[in-house]
């Protein structure tokens, strides 16, 4: 793997060759990554993977039109064919008036933050093997386990760099390491499956593979023998693996794109309250060891730790320069970048602050509920905000978790569930993005 300087010179030496073919601005991103990976399955090797790749994407500017390209061959005669390509490609692409590089002044120009993303330990394949059997063992380990799917460990280090013909470059690194478990329970018809899984920047924050395979195992377990539930309105609340979700559905409302299109639910709810007053989100890409922290964003500018929702209030777009330009605002330095297409807005270490409630007083005064520890189907509409989903999980009787539930279908509008979120106070950091148990009043429940 090349290193971060040979990285940006990559980058670098494609912006300028662009430039002295005729282009009137550019900016290019290399990104390559290493990874290894073991999968085993009832106490076998089933499967070691090692993959290694790297691309490249250019995007030039010829006056108000643009082009972009991307290759995964770096022989410098495809990079020169690529950029003529592009070239030719801008000339004949129709105007844009908000293409554009980032506002000069705007891009980050100290020194990057150090935000502890790699690590110098890199496992072994033969060690990989040894989590992955211990994460299945203990799965399987779990009374009631009667088959697997398989445990596995993996361990990867990518790089990214970007460079601009207005000025900016940079580069960083991050590694990955990972274990997961996915085991069934009982027999037949009554066969259930569930799954656990961890993934940390540094190995030594890593779950011990025993404790993420018996939590796949317990999972499982618990889904034995569900019950039918009688259709109605009633409390649903949200195990914090999968209340994430709904944050995401937040995200896609904000994102800039959306609001210039007009295709969002949230549109006119700039500045207004749409969460309670209790409740506040909050970005953060300069998190130490963060999943998905980064020094810069896909354009160049700087990132800073920003509140999306401050005590219930929306307070802005997630901007990258173009939809930025198109509603009269300022980047935000929410930028993404692929190797090929536009930038487009993104999030990176979300989370929700925790509440003063635990998860058991939170369901306290449930009669009759759902706790839902998975969400299937993608039954959210991005403009109307019109939610419906199919769910599984435990049903709630009197304030305690009773049987499991498979099979029914929770639904609402987004801002309805919005306003009527409560979060309880077990907020742990362990995904990309985190939040603490979430109940949610006035849901509709279909049952099965």
């Amino acid at each position: 793997m090349l290193s971060l300087e040979e990285a940006q010179s990559r980058a670098q030496d494609l912006v300028n060759a662009a430039r002295r073919a005729g282009a009137d601005a550019a900016d290019a991103i290399y990104a390559c990554n290493a990874s290894t990976n073991v999968s085993v399955r009832l106490g076998a090797l089933e499967d070691v993977e090692r993959s290694e790749g790297e691309e490249i994407g250019l995007r030039v500017f010829i006056g108000q039109r643009s082009a972009s390209i991307s290759a995964s061959d770096m022989n410098p005669a495809t990079l020169d064919t690529l950029v003529e390509r592009c070239i030719a490609m801008a000339r004949e692409a129709p105007e844009d008036a908000y293409a554009g590089l980032a506002p000069e002044d705007r891009l980050l120009k100290r020194r990057p933050p150090s935000l502890d993303l790699t690590d110098e330990e890199e496992p072994e394949p033969a060690a990989l093997r040894e989590r992955a059997l211990m994460a299945e063992d203990a799965a399987r380990g779990v009374p009631g386990i009667t088959n697997s799917e398989g445990g596995g460990a993996s361990s990867g280090r990518s790089q990214v760099a970007l460079a601009t013909s207005h000025g900016f470059a940079g580069a960083y690194a991050g590694t990955s390491h990972s274990t997961w478990a996915s085991v069934l329970a009982g027999s037949g018809s009554d066969m259930q499956r569930d799954h656990a899984s961890h993934s940390a920047r540094h190995l030594r924050d890593l779950d011990h593979a025993d404790a993420v395979g018996a939590r796949a195992g317990q999972r499982a377990v618990a889904r034995l023998n569900p019950v039918k539930v009688g259709s109605g309105v009633m409390p649903v609340i949200f195990d914090p693996r999968i209340g994430s979700s709904l944050i995401g559905h937040l995200v896609s409302g904000i994102v800039g794109p959306a609001i210039a299109r007009r295709s969002s639910f949230l549109l006119d709810q700039l500045g207004e309250a749409i969460f309670d007053s209790s409740i506040t989100i909050i970005d953060d890409p300069l998190r130490p060891r963060g999943l998905r922290s980064r020094p810069f964003d896909g354009e160049g500018l700087p990132v800073e730790r920003r509140a999306l929702i401050e005590d219930g209030v929306l307070t802005g777009w997630l901007l990258d320069s173009a939809s930025a330009r198109q509603l009269g605002l300022e980047p935000t330095g929410h930028a993404s970048r692929g190797g090929s297409g536009a930038p487009g807005a993104s999030i990176t270490n979300v989370h929700m602050e925790a509440g003063t409630t635990s998860p058991g007083d939170l369901r306290y005064d449930v009669k009759r509920g759902i706790y839902v520890t998975e969400l299937i189907g993608m039954g959210v509409n991005p403009v109307t905000g019109d939610y419906s989903r199919g769910a599984s999980g435990f049903l709630i009787e009197n304030g305690a978790v009773m049987n499991a539930v498979s099979e029914i279908t929770i639904a609402g509008n987004l801002k309805d569930m919005f306003r009527n979120m409560t979060p309880a106070s077990d907020l742990y950091f362990r995904y990309a993005m985190n939040v603490p148990t979430l109940r949610i009043d006035g849901m509709t429940v279909a049952g099965g």
